[in-house]
């Protein structure tokens, strides 16, 4: 049962860290809509292009599920989804029963004696409409389903006379199989799915104030497994209907006056609230170590404050005080809940900040009643973290012991990317790197290696380690491109450098026209999934060939610390590795799964 939690929870992880890829281009989408009002430079052209992404929504959630779902991240998800995807919509589309009832209260008219085309414009209208409304969630579902087909088809073995259509050439295929059923779902079931939707949204409305809060308080406490992300994609892309527009982000951005109650409570906590905390723990330092500690909360509050990008903050006061950071979330609900009473309503492309708040000026409702809010909130936040931090001695920057040993703490985070690998237990140790907006997310072959306290010295705010094999390390927004970098270095390092200690003494990996020591076949069977997933291998013209039944349970970074130079698969389960020290000679090594665990076959 604990190995399907946290299979569950894995998975889950997954799901949120994907969903924010497609979220990622919303701050564009949003700067072109607004840029191009009549209300800012009147340029047609420019608007039309925002408008047009949050148009495709679905679309994009398709794709960047897919894609982010798929392993290695590969494209071919995305075409899977992007198949998946237009089958079903207009699929959909094509089973789709109009109600005279609705037809007529869209023409305001009887429809007795209309002529056919313009009842085929209007039934076409009005599939149109409901396919806007359930575009995000079948973007969503064909996500999903495009991400798990590649997982588990794209190393397929067809019969010969078929194997063109074989490995990821057969996942879009599948996909658009899989995209027929969705169809039938969503098309016979649009009106079962239609009312649920609704039936959701006026319970959240009918909650009222307190389910304003409980939302607030989640998505705070959230953060900590970063699932807060499919919170916010529930209340900002589905809920509610405007025009045929769901979600309280795309109806704010469609001109709806009820819109933005999803959003405006985190104005004050993100541009005034959280800024004032780093305040606060920069006059709780002493004063011979506020300047070393100066430059790092003034870049967190000047990131919260400017993009509402707030982690870096929360993660510093998180661990060490649970009691402050519940009393943050709490706080987190009741501006919701204020803002609503008052009838703000603010909204944004990316997150609550003054960047989306000038922006989103002119189409707010009763914008200026965040300044006096703001400022009280400022001075709650402020008085709340002096007297905490003061009463009962929490080690936030600048009370540490580190900093009071050195007299200086980290002020680029993590961009010593070796130190960081080291820190996370070498390149053998992870098995996947990936990022969201201010975290890396990582998977490990053994969590022990990992060095929380090394980590937070390189600069992290925060480590969290929510199951057996998974990591989280919260950077800031600097976070993906720190991924990308540690990716970049296991793949250039050299043998040597991602060796640990244990390895560092193995035998040579490979001697040119030697048989194998059988330690070293050992450790290539492990990198290759084990002895289970081996079928055979052998060494030829100066390459390692390997078949194997599960190409999933391939680890490449232990293959690095092998001394792999590269890694190349002939066929969907044959693969070919050059290493050091293979020379041109043939010497085979076939395997066979019987002999594996103990003694080596050569012919």
């Amino acid at each position: 049962m604990t190995a399907l939690r946290a299979a569950f929870f894995e998975n889950l992880q997954k799901l949120g860290r994907a969903l924010m890829l497609p979220i990622a281009v919303l701050p564009v989408a949003g700067l072109l809509l607004r840029l191009g009002q009549p209300d800012l430079f009147d340029v047609p052209m420019v608007a039309a292009a925002g408008a047009a992404i949050f148009s495709n929504l679905g679309l994009l959630f398709a794709v960047g599920i897919g894609v982010g779902l798929a392993r290695e991240n590969n494209g071919a998800a995305g075409l899977a989804a992007i198949v998946g995807y237009f089958v079903t919509t207009q699929g959909a589309a094509t089973l789709m029963v109009v109600p005279p009832a609705a037809l007529e209260a869209l023409l305001s008219q009887s429809l007795e004696g209309m002529s056919d085309p313009a009842l085929d414009i209007a039934v076409n209208a009005f599939k149109e409409r409901q396919l806007g409304k359930l575009s995000v969630p079948v973007g969503i579902v064909s996500g999903l389903l495009a991400g798990w087909l590649y997982n588990r088809y794209s190393n397929i073995r067809l019969p010969d006379y078929l194997a063109f259509f074989g490995g990821r050439r057969f996942v879009p295929i599948a996909s658009g199989v899989c995209g027929l059923f969705a169809a039938a779902v969503f098309g016979l079931g649009w009106p079962l799915l239609e009312t649920g939707m609704d039936h959701l949204s006026r319970a959240v409305v009918d909650a009222g104030e307190f389910g304003l809060f409980l939302y607030g308080v989640l998505n705070r406490v959230l953060i900590v497994t970063g699932l807060h992300h499919i919170l916010n994609n529930i209340a900002w892309f589905l809920l509610g209907d405007f025009e045929g527009a769901t979600g309280d982000l795309r109806r704010f951005f469609e001109g709806d006056p009820s819109a933005g109650v999803f959003m405006s409570g985190f104005f004050p906590v993100m541009m005034f609230g959280l800024p004032a905390a780093c305040l606060a723990m920069y006059h709780s330092a002493p004063s011979g170590r506020r300047r070393a500690v100066g430059g790092l909360l003034i870049s967190m509050a000047l990131t919260s404050f400017l993009t509402g990008v707030t982690e870096p903050i929360e993660y510093t006061f998180m661990f060490l005080a649970p009691v402050l950071y519940a009393i943050h979330a709490l706080l987190t609900g009741v501006s919701m809940v204020v803002m609503d009473l008052l009838g703000v309503r603010l909204g944004f492309g990316f997150s609550a900040g003054l960047f989306d708040y000038l922006l989103n000026f002119n189409i707010s409702t009763r914008p200026l009643w965040l300044l006096p809010i703001g400022t009280a909130y400022f001075a709650i936040y402020y008085s709340m973290f002096r007297y905490f931090i003061v009463r009962f001695d929490l080690p936030t920057p600048g009370r540490d012991a580190a900093t009071a040993q050195s007299g200086s703490v980290p002020q680029a985070p993590a961009r010593d990317v070796a130190a960081l690998v080291d820190a996370l237990g070498g390149a053998g140790n992870l098995r996947s790197v990936d990022a969201c907006t201010t975290r890396l997310r990582l998977a490990v072959n053994d969590q022990a290696l990992v060095q929380p306290e090394l980590l937070r010295r390189l600069g992290a705010h925060g480590v969290i380690q929510p199951t057996g094999n998974t990591v989280q390390v919260v950077l800031g927004p600097v976070a993906d491109q720190v991924a990308t970098d540690i990716r970049s270095h296991i793949a250039a390092a050299k043998p040597a450098e991602q060796l640990s200690p244990t390895q560092a003494s193995a035998p040579p990996v490979l001697d040119a026209g030697k048989s194998l020591p059988t330690e070293t076949v050992r450790q290539w069977i492990a990198a290759f999934g084990g002895a289970d997933n081996v079928v055979a291998a052998d060494t030829l013209a100066g390459r390692l060939r390997f078949q194997v039944l599960d190409r999933s349970a391939v680890n490449e970074n232990a293959m690095h610390s092998l001394g792999m130079r590269t890694l190349t698969w002939v066929a969907a389960d044959i693969a070919h590795v050059l290493a050091p020290g293979l020379g041109p000679g043939r010497r085979s090594l076939l395997i066979e799964k019987d002999t594996v665990s103990g003694r080596v076959g050569k012919s």
